[in-house]
């Protein structure tokens, strides 16, 4: 008979939960074809080793184990560092961190001025057919990336972003980077996302967009130069084709 309580059920959905957070961000990083490997060398351990109770394969297989965890940590150590910056980054943890951080009154929440300068610029360029990439850190830093453009740090501005954007100017191709409520840079170079989903009308600007979002938890916003259309990309999923007050509305609902 089979003793089985509610600990054993905890710890299933435990790890059913770890295994399902674990797929869902490797597939986001384009990493998934990794996860199924481990998962069926795993299966085959477990089989062998505890199953079947094969001595020998199970001994070879418990000493590829400890070695191939060695090995895992080497050859995906950034996707490791992601994965927990992710996990420590989460919204689900934002009442974690406001914990620790006092609390803002809601009036003041609600009062965004450098959004609204942002949501005024994406009108613009989207009128005019100007293409942007902007991107919002968050909760991971993007100090790698901002070391890749050229350092401006300056107010949030609508005029600034137009110019920085213009077709001639020399940072119009790259990203713009805005922390801590500035401009902290532009021109910078962004991963570009390998994934097959993205429709094949989107172009470089999106895929970069979706890029960073897969890697971190920042927002990217995209202007289209052939279309004007305004999108935004968040934990690797596109919002396509917003008008200023749907992309005003998220932004002020993403940043609280």
């Amino acid at each position: 008979m089979i003793d089985f309580g509610i600990k054993d059920a905890i710890d299933i959905l435990c790890v059913a939960f770890l295994l399902y957070y674990i797929y869902k961000l490797m597939k986001d990083s384009g990493s998934l074809n990794v996860f199924y490997g481990i998962l069926v060398f795993i299966v085959t351990w477990i089989l062998v080793s505890q199953v079947l109770e094969m001595k020998l394969m199970g001994s070879i297989f418990d000493k590829l184990v400890s070695v191939g965890v060695l090995a895992l940590i080497i050859l995906f150590q950034e996707d490791i560092r992601r994965f927990f910056l992710t996990l420590g980054s989460q919204r689900k943890l934002s009442l974690l961190r406001r914990f620790f951080k006092k609390e803002k009154s809601r009036e003041h929440e609600d009062q965004n001025p450098e959004i609204l300068q942002i949501v005024m610029a994406c009108d613009y360029m989207s009128k005019n057919l100007v293409g942007a990439l902007i991107i919002l850190e968050r909760g991971m830093s993007l100090n790698d990336i901002i070391k890749s453009g050229e350092f401006i740090d300056a107010n949030i501005n609508t005029e600034l972003i137009k110019n920085i954007f213009f077709k001639n100017s020399p940072l119009h191709d790259g990203a713009m980077i805005i922390s801590h409520g500035r401009i902290t840079a532009a021109g910078c170079i962004l991963p570009v996302s390998h994934s097959l989903n993205i429709p094949k009308e989107l172009g470089l600007r999106h895929r970069a967009a979706l890029g960073i979002t897969q890697q971190s938890d920042a927002i990217a916003i995209i202007v289209s130069e052939e279309t004007g259309a305004i999108s935004i990309a968040q934990r690797g999923e596109f919002k396509l084709r917003l008008a200023g007050n749907e992309l005003e509305s998220y932004l002020v609902a993403a940043t609280k």
